[in-house]
């Protein structure tokens, strides 16, 4: 079924007030069915890997085990992430910047020559640089699915400063759950522009079907495995 394209009404004072519309409740049903049952799985296969991973953080630098953030979800609403943390507790304003810098160039990270890629900040971590290559650090996001704030599969979960920078066509990717992994993430995350996540997300959105999603886990392994999902 296809989704119907955003409508911006003309009187609208700014992108954060614009209506969204993407998959219709009985398509989010659907989802939630199969989200549930695999996330109880993983969950159960994961725990000792979870428990590894905690101690390993814990060990690695001062700080909480966790880290959490604030994301923006389904239709606009924020709720709060769950990560590994991955580097010494600090200042966020480098991410910030980063992610501003990569919204308004129009550029993908290998095109910016490192100019607005994080993966060498000093503030990583020995253990969270492998966390990263592989995804792990996003294990704790299994809860996420389980409380009803993300899926499986879906676009990746925008911080708000993220979402103010919005053009309205952009904020049609919050027409769904966000999710542990996406189409922009099994296809070169690095390498796309910001503007192109955004069309795979729109995409992703009107073309969902159960089968797009078990696709996308599928492709999401050699992904991980391979760590070029990070």
């Amino acid at each position: 079924m296809q989704i119907p394209t955003l409508s911006i009404p003309s009187s609208a004072a700014s992108p954060s007030k614009l209506p969204i519309t993407g998959l219709q409740a009985r398509q989010l049903f659907l989802k939630r069915a199969i989200d549930l049952p695999l996330a109880f799985i993983l969950v159960i296969v994961s725990s000792p890997l979870l428990v590894l991973i905690a101690l390993l953080v814990r060990r690695s630098s001062s700080g909480p085990i966790l880290f959490r953030q604030k994301r923006v979800g389904c239709g606009g609403n924020e709720f709060t992430m769950y990560k590994f943390r991955t580097m010494t507790v600090g200042d966020e304003s480098a991410h910030r910047d980063y992610a501003l810098q990569w919204i308004r160039s129009g550029e993908t990270a290998r095109q910016s020559n490192g100019s607005f890629k994080l993966n060498d900040d000093a503030r990583i971590t020995s253990i969270g640089r492998r966390l990263r290559k592989f995804s792990f650090d996003e294990l704790p996001q299994i809860f996420n699915v389980l409380k009803g704030d993300m899926s499986l599969v879906g676009p990746r979960p925008a911080i708000p400063y993220e979402v103010d920078e919005y053009a309205p066509w952009q904020r049609q990717r919050l027409g769904t759950l966000p999710g542990i992994t996406g189409l922009w993430q099994v296809s070169g995350r690095n390498r796309l522009s910001f503007d192109h996540m955004v069309e795979l997300d729109i995409e992703y959105i009107r073309n969902w079907s159960i089968g797009s999603d078990l696709q996308i886990l599928w492709k999401t392994i050699p992904a991980v495995c391979h760590g070029t999902g990070h």
